[in-house]
């Protein structure tokens, strides 16, 4: 079993699941609460990574950020360094290609918030900022949670995109899924087979606490009657 390519998944993956945490939050909220007639296309946007191919994906995010495109020559004019084949860039490819994993539930839930209660809220004085950290967030915990678990497992597996952006470098960039491949093509099944029952197992782990949140089998704090 490679435990340096699972250990730079679980890095790659609390990362990523923390910047679109931070990131996510925002967009999602904008997107549960604008009225703005063309919302959709940034809906689109978002939802784009579930539609096209990882490597189609890939291909353009490792035009834009090489040397010669705009983000990766800013970038390393800034720094002084590459961010194709680096963990860097793939902890970017890995944000843009899991967002609809975060924002999508992200968006459900802040959208289930009672609207009625943030009005009350906003009519006691309570700014909006206080509104949303006191009312919206804890109502809609689970539903972030769930994102947020989502991102992670699916970050966890990626292999397409951290392909096309990150090469397959050992201990930099060579995550779990392509381990896994680099042993099937050297059909050492033994090794791919310790590593895939330990992303199998994982991930049956997380979609039951994803689907136990969903309905309610547990959930941060008990509901209130």
């Amino acid at each position: 079993m490679d435990q340096a390519a699972i250990f730079l998944s679980l890095r790659l993956a609390a990362w990523t699941t923390l910047l679109l945490l931070l990131l996510g939050l925002p967009l999602s909220w904008w997107l549960a609460t604008s009225r703005w007639r063309w919302k959709f296309l940034v809906e689109a946007v978002v939802s784009l990574p579930l539609v096209l191919p990882p490597t189609v994906l890939g291909f353009y995010l490792l035009l834009a950020l090489g040397p010669r495109g705009p983000l990766g020559g800013a970038f390393e004019s800034l720094f002084g360094s590459t961010l194709p084949f680096s963990f860097g860039g793939l902890l970017v490819a890995s944000v843009l290609y899991s967002l609809p994993f975060s924002v999508q539930p992200f968006t459900a839930a802040l959208a289930g918030v009672d609207r009625r209660l943030i009005e009350a809220s906003w009519c006691l004085g309570v700014s909006r900022f206080q509104t949303f950290l006191r009312i919206v967030l804890p109502l809609s915990a689970t539903g972030i949670l769930s994102g947020m678990v989502l991102t992670f497992a699916h970050t966890l597996g990626e292999f397409g995109v951290v392909l096309m952006v990150g090469g397959n470098l050992e201990g930099r960039t060579r995550t779990a899924s392509i381990s896994i491949y680099d042993s099937v093509q050297a059909l050492d099944y033994a090794s791919a087979g310790r590593t895939a029952l330990v992303l199998l197992v994982f991930s049956f782990v997380v979609l039951a606490l994803t689907y136990g949140l969903q309905r309610r089998v547990w959930a941060p704090w008990p509901a209130r009657s």
